[in-house]
């Protein structure tokens, strides 16, 4: 009797096995543009390590189903990139990545009254958009966390010797409440010094000794709080920037 009979496998096409490999057509940004995300992605996860070359026009044309063009396009675009370097009849090679340079500025490097007055204009643009930012993001414990930075300096006019690291305390909380790690990373980077040179400039009536001064400067800190607080992202903005001018104001003051 003839064995019963089994169903034919299945021969018709197989899905392309390198399928996950094809290149997104419907994107609308260009096959040489997927084609470059795809081999950037290869060397920034070290698949190709630098010094070592590319894969060859027809094999990349083999494994994503372009053309020539769209290949010649994506490589001329990594080298536009600085990832690349073509060496003609040789082939493409990719190069070392330039080391990340976190943001830092080096107290040595700010020597002179303009140099302190350029860096509080800076922090001006910064620490407003940071403050109003906070205002709209910050949680219950983080202005906890700015309430006792407020506290601190409050006490510092008792403690003279902990006014600079108490007021640069609380404009860290305030760049931590931000949401975003870049305006903290930023302030971090400047440390206790952005707060520090400013003052060391300052004439002997804008001393923290000077009681005038003192509450003066506090307020405006509390304004920061405040609109903090009350999630007054316009408010806080407004006070940080008062703030920070009216620091710059009194380091031009006769």
């Amino acid at each position: 009797m003839p064995p019963d009979h089994q169903p034919d496998r299945d021969t018709g096409p197989k899905p392309d096995q390198d399928t996950g490999r094809r290149l997104d057509r419907d994107s609308g940004r260009g096959l040489a543009h997927e084609l470059v995300e795809r081999l950037k992605a290869r060397i920034l996860a070290g698949e190709i390590q630098p010094g070592q070359k590319l894969p060859t026009e027809s094999s990349l044309i083999q494994e994503f189903g372009v053309s020539r063009t769209v290949v010649r396009e994506a490589v001329s675009r990594l080298q536009a990139a600085g990832l690349v370097e073509t060496f003609q009849g040789r082939g493409s090679f990719v190069l070392a990545l330039p080391a990340s340079t976190a943001f830092s500025v080096e107290a040595s490097g700010i020597r002179t009254h303009r140099d302190v007055l350029d860096m509080i204009d800076f922090r001006i643009g910064v620490e407003s958009e940071a403050a109003g930012l906070a205002a709209e993001r910050r949680t219950d414990l983080q202005l906890k966390a700015i309430e006792r930075a407020l506290i601190d300096l409050g006490r510092t006019g008792e403690q003279p010797g902990n006014a600079v690291e108490a007021d640069y305390a609380f404009h860290l909380k305030i760049a931590l409440a931000s949401g975003n790690r870049f305006y903290s990373d930023l302030l971090a980077s400047l440390g206790p010094m952005m707060i520090m040179l400013p003052r060391t400039r300052l004439p002997h009536v804008y001393t923290v000794s000077d009681a005038t001064h003192f509450t003066r400067v506090t307020l405006e800190h509390e304004n920061i709080y405040r609109a903090v607080a009350d999630r007054d992202a316009a408010a806080a903005r407004a006070a940080m920037r008062l703030h920070l001018s009216n620091s710059r104001a009194r380091l031009q003051a006769p």
